[in-house]
C-alpha cells in the first residue's frame, strides 16, 4: 500500500440520471467549460461489459482542447461499480486520485446503477478525509414520467431521493405538460422542496457544481469532508481484472462478442473490434436504428471517419470523434435472439476496402 498526501478535500459531484437521459453529454459540455488551470478527473461506470463513455470523453475534440494533461478518465465497466461490496469502484477511485491529484472529481454512474449505494461508499470513514462530496446531480428526461415503467422503477425513484438538484434536459424536445408532471412527481416522493432546473443537449452550469451537498449518505447523514489527510492507495492491479474487459491486437482479430450481462431485468451485450477494421458508415447507420433496444452507444472506426454513436428511445444521433483506437459497441434491452441478429449485422457491415487511415 502506497501513502498518498492530499492537502484538501477533493470537490466531488455524482451525475447521475436514468439510461439515455445525457449523463456523458452534460459531462463533455462540463469538461468543455473547465478552467483551463484546473485538472478534472471523471470516473465512468459501464453497464456493459466493456467501456464506451471513457472513449466517448476522450475522443471528444470540444472537450479535449486545451486539455493539455489536466483531464484524467478512468471506468469500471461490467454492471454497478458499487456491488460485489464495491471493490471495483475503491480500486478505480484511489488509482484515479492517485493519478490525476484533481482538483475536482466528477462520478457518472450506469443508468441502471445504485447512487445510494454509491454516496454511502464515498461517506466510508477512509474517504472523510479525501472527498469533498458537493451537489449530486441527477438529470432527468421528463417526458418519461408518461411512463409508468419509470415511474415505478426501483433505480429511476433513487436517483431522485439522492438529488440535490434536479435538472430536466432534452427540455427543448418537451410538448408541454411534462414539467408538471416532474413537479408531481416530486411532490409523491415528497422532494417538492429539491431545486430544478431546466437545460437542453446536457448543458449544465458550472456553478451548480459547487452547491453543497445535504448529509449525502442516506442513511447516516453523514459525508466525507475534511483537509490535510494521508489516504491509502490500494496497488494491486488484479482486483480490477474481472470487471474490464482488455483485449491485445493479437487476441482481437476480429469482432469479438464479450459474456451478456443481465441486471434489473435488462439484458446487455457488448462488442469490440480491432483498431484495424473498420465499418461501412451507411449500412453501420442503418442497422443502429432496426432493433427495438432500450439503448444502444458505440464508438466506431467507419469508412467516414471515427464516429460516436448514441441511440435513446429509437432515436439515433451521431459525432466525429478525435481518436478512436478501437470499435466498440453495447445494446441494452431486448432479448438474446435480438442481440444474435445485431450482431450479424455488425459483422455485415464490416468493410472489406481494407483499414482506416
Amino acid at each position: 500500500m502506497l501513502v498518498k498526501i492530499i492537502t484538501q478535500a477533493i470537490p466531488t459531484n455524482i451525475i447521475t440520471g436514468f439510461l439515455g437521459v445525457g449523463k456523458t453529454t452534460a459531462i463533455m459540455k462540463l469538461l468543455q467549460d473547465k478552467p483551463a488551470d484546473e485538472r478534472w478527473a471523471v470516473l465512468v461506470n459501464e453497464f456493459g461489459e466493456v467501456g464506451i463513455d471513457a472513449a466517448l470523453i476522450s475522443g471528444d475534440p470540444q472537450a479535449a482542447q486545451g486539455d493539455n494533461g489536466t483531464l484524467f478518465i478512468r471506468e469500471v465497466p461490467g454492471g454497478c461499480m458499487c456491488c460485489t461490496a464495491g471493490v471495483p469502484m475503491q480500486v478505480a477511485l484511489n488509482q484515479l486520485i492517485k493519478q490525476a491529484r484533481p482538483d475536482r472529481l466528477l462520478i457518472e454512474p450506469t443508468g441502471l446503477g445504485h447512487p445510494k449505494e454509491i454516496i454511502a461508499a464515498l461517506s466510508a470513514v477512509h474517504y472523510q478525509d479525501v472527498i469533498e462530496l458537493q451537489a449530486t446531480i441527477t438529470l432527468v428526461d421528463a417526458r418519461n414520467l408518461s411512463d409508468s415503467k419509470y415511474r415505478r422503477h426501483d433505480t429511476f425513484i433513487q436517483q431522485h431521493q439522492v438529488a440535490d438538484l434536479i435538472v430536466a434536459n432534452k427540455s427543448d424536445l418537451y410538448l408541454g405538460g411534462e414539467l408538471e408532471a416532474l413537479e408531481q412527481f416530486l411532490t409523491e416522493l415528497n422532494l417538492q422542496h429539491l431545486p430544478v432546473k431546466q437545460t437542453r443537449q446536457g448543458e449544465l452550469a458550472l456553478g451548480w457544481l459547487a452547491a453543497p451537498a445535504k448529509g449525502k449518505d442516506p442513511d447516516t447523514g453523514t459525508t466525507g469532508v475534511g483537509v490535510s489527510a494521508a489516504v491509502g492507495v490500494a496497488t494491486n492491479e488484479s482486483a480490477l481484472s474481472d470487471e474490464r474487459i482488455e483485449l491485445t491486437d493479437k487476441d482481437l482479430t476480429g469482432l469479438v462478442r464479450i459474456d451478456s450481462n443481465e441486471d434489473m431485468g435488462m439484458l446487455s451485450t457488448s462488442w469490440i473490434a480491432s483498431g484495424s477494421l473498420t465499418f461501412d458508415y451507411l449500412p453501420l447507420y442503418a442497422l443502429l436504428t432496426e432493433l427495438p433496444f432500450e439503448r444502444v452507444k458505440g464508438v466506431f472506426r467507419t469508412s467516414q471517419g471515427n464516429v460516436a454513436f448514441n441511440v435513446v428511445n429509437g432515436v439515433l444521433s451521431s459525432c466525429p470523434l478525435k481518436q478512436c483506437d478501437d470499435s466498440r459497441v453495447v445494446v441494452i434491452g431486448g432479448n438474446r435472439a435480438d442481440h444474435d441478429r445485431f450482431e450479424k449485422g455488425l459483422r455485415g457491415c464490416l468493410s472489406q476496402n481494407g483499414v482506416l487511415d
